[in-house]
């Protein structure tokens, strides 16, 4: 038999060793321990530690449990002991291996994805799967027993590995009937530190028995022989009078809110509690949780309940006729002197990142709203004398934005330039607040105006593709329209990177390039980049440039179990993707659903384009930064892609790379 002649390798691929040998599979939980920052917080073992503490505290929240125990033993493990349910031992139908080994040692094997009735979790801080897994694989050694149906069953673990399997006996007399111990060694090589913050231990623990009363919480240290332990019966209010700096203007405003079986647009049980308080001075407090798992850096919970009190109040104000002439009111406004604690329970979250610290869930903007604003209301019309000081704090806050705004916009010399016709200018002038939006085309321009938060929010449409500034002189610029109506809309002129602009005139905090998401929006939102960082790159070392990502599909979802019909929008094809795989394992039947195509920014209404790409809570917004690289050689690559005597640098890059991109055409 002839065998093929051989072609010899390529100078290329044969000095960088790359074969079918070069890839790599990683799997179990090699993953995580190949890249723990992906997974936890890697500057002490606190968030995997509070992994744990989350499945007892969802036993808890689930009706299971009434007490967590958490102890710090003397050779630095730390062991977390519910009286839940405890975890399945038996084999698992599809697996063929004991549940309790699953859970431990696959990054996506749990009891909480299934939201649907008859699951084991209605509602649940774990989601992704892969919390506790992930304390196994960082972990030098975890030990897990569980007590169940009258067996109590054991197993240990190494570095994620099982070292002593699996064993089952019956329980004696005077042992525990249910339950869940997990002990874990926390590998010190995965951290910057190995000890764990008491005081954010202790906060944490504290506030998980704050958000489920009657649940007993306890902490005990074996160095010092000291035993914490928390035990609420009341609500928010005493936690949060506890923990505020100054005291209230008013009574503390608390209130809780949940959907019931007969709710239309949110499952039974739904909702959130809340205690909020209002001080004239001190550091404003403001923790939220979302089915007990804390959520630092807020989320569309938090934007919820700004949007419930900013309308409650904003109303209050109007019928009593109490805001001066002159003076525009904000959410922030309202929103400034408040502290808060939030509890939030949603069905399905969706959190942003592994470690959980945002909420991205859309519908609980409305969810935790619907609930808030009506309560405040009632309030503010049963208390209004209360009311009236809550208008006073807010009007004051709005008054002493709008004077720093107006000082902020006060030009140099004598000479105003007149601001494009095509503009259409918000109405604050509070630049911290201020964006505008420079928009591919004038049909989309329309959408925008028509959908945009005329309160803070400007549009200025673009016509056709903007000039290709590389190589064009500064004093040349201006003889462009789109070029000399961005410099003045935006308010500061033309530099270089060495230059000391007059930034006082800056008009917009925020500068958003929205442009279509196929290949001709992609090419107006490289030449505008490439405008910003030629001609006014100080724009964008201060922060003030940024790309908003509108969506290329919609999802038309059908009603699944006690989640209504919705829409979903996806960026690309993998968020399409992941979106049709969700919506499988929702039990969704094959092609149920129906795909739209955006062509253009043109096609959205006014209302989809606020929901998907305007409005604060739920938009995507890039900020434009230089990261790794310096000005230089980023000066160097972006001459290579729009100069005009650099075609053939361009036709080798394209030769090189051109299979590594996906070109929607």
């Amino acid at each position: 038999m002839a065998t093929p002649p051989k072609t010899p390798p390529s100078s290329s691929s044969a000095s960088s060793g790359y074969s079918e040998g070069s890839i790599r599979v990683l799997k179990g939980l090699e993953p995580v321990k190949q890249r723990p920052g992906m997974y936890t917080r890697t500057d002490n073992p606190l968030h995997i530690i509070q992994e744990v503490l989350d499945n007892a505290a969802d036993e808890a929240l689930a009706g299971h449990g009434k007490k967590i125990k958490v102890t710090l033993h003397a050779d630095n493990s730390v062991s977390v002991e519910d009286d839940g349910r405890g975890i399945p031992f038996g084999l698992h139908p599809e697996e063929k291996a004991p549940v309790v080994e699953l859970v431990y040692t696959r990054l996506h094997a749990g009891g909480k994805f299934d939201k649907g009735s008859g699951g084991a979790y209605s509602f649940s801080g774990g989601l992704h799967g892969v919390g506790v897994s992930v304390t196994n694989a960082l972990s030098k050694r975890l030990e897990v027993t569980t007590h169940r149906e009258g067996s109590i069953a054991r197993l240990a673990f190494s570095g994620g590995d099982v070292i002593e399997p699996l064993q089952v006996r019956k329980l004696e007399a005077g042992e525990r009937k249910q339950g869940t111990t997990v002990r874990a060694w926390p590998d010190a090589k995965y951290f910057e530190t190995a000890a764990l913050p008491m005081a954010e231990l202790t906060h944490l623990l504290r506030s998980k028995a704050v958000l489920m009363p009657g649940v007993s919480v306890t902490l005990t240290v074996e160095k010092t022989k000291e035993t914490q332990q928390w035990l609420y019966k009341g609500g928010l209010s005493d936690y949060l009078m506890q923990t505020l700096n100054g005291d209230p203007v008013i009574p503390l405003f608390e209130g809780s809110g949940h959907a019931d079986k007969n709710a239309d647009n949110f499952a039974e049980g739904e909702g959130a509690d809340w205690c909020v308080a209002f001080t004239e001075d001190g550091q404003p407090v403001r923790e939220s949780y979302v089915n007990l798992i804390p959520t630092s850096a807020g989320g569309t919970h938090e934007s919820g309940l700004r949007d419930g009190l900013f309308t409650a109040v904003k109303g209050f104000i109007e019928l009593h006729s109490l805001l001066p002439k002159g003076v525009k009111l904000l959410p922030e406004d309202v929103f400034a002197r408040a502290s808060y604690v939030l509890s939030a329970k949603v069905l399905d979250p969706q959190f942003q990142g592994q470690i959980k610290e945002r909420l991205n869930s859309r519908d609980a903007v409305r969810l935790v709203s619907s609930f808030v604003r009506p309560a405040l209301e009632l309030w503010l019309n049963q208390h209004v004398d209360y009311g009236r000081k809550l208008a006073e704090l807010a009007i004051k806050a709005a008054q002493t934005r709008q004077r720093a705004g107006q000082k902020v916009e006060k030009r140099k010399g004598s000479g105003v330039a007149v601001l494009p016709g095509k503009l259409t200018d918000c109405e604050s002038k509070d630049i911290s607040h201020n964006e505008v939006f420079l928009v591919e085309g004038d049909s989309a321009g329309g959408s925008a105006k028509m959908g945009r938060d005329k309160e803070s929010q400007a549009i200025l449409p673009l016509r056709g593709k903007v000039l290709n500034t590389w190589e064009v002189e500064r004093d040349r610029l201006f003889a462009n329209t789109e070029i000399h109506d961005i410099s003045v809309a935006v308010g500061v002129d033309p530099h270089g990177p060495a230059d000391t602009p007059d930034m006082s005139g800056l008009r917009y905090g925020k500068i958003c390039i929205l442009s279509d998401a196929d290949v001709d929006g992609s090419h107006i939102q490289v030449l505008l980049l490439t405008l910003f960082f030629r001609h006014f790159p100080k724009l964008i070392e201060a922060g003030h440039v940024y790309v908003a990502k509108p969506p290329l599909f919609r999802v038309d979802a059908p009603a699944r179990g006690k989640k209504p019909a919705s829409k979903v929008y996806a960026l690309d094809e993998g968020e399409l993707t992941a979106t049709l795989d969700k919506l499988r394992k929702d039990g969704v039947r094959e092609g149920a659903w129906s795909i739209s195509r955006f062509k253009g920014l043109g096609e959205m209404s006014a209302e989809q384009l606020w929901e998907t790409t305007l409005n604060p809570d739920t938009r995507r917004l890039m900020k434009v930064q230089l990261g790794r690289f310096d000005f230089s050689s980023t000066q160097g690559e972006i001459t290579k892609l729009m100069g005009k005597g650099e075609a053939a640098a361009r036709r080798e890059l394209m030769e090189l790379r051109a299979d590594d991109v996906d070109i929607d055409v």
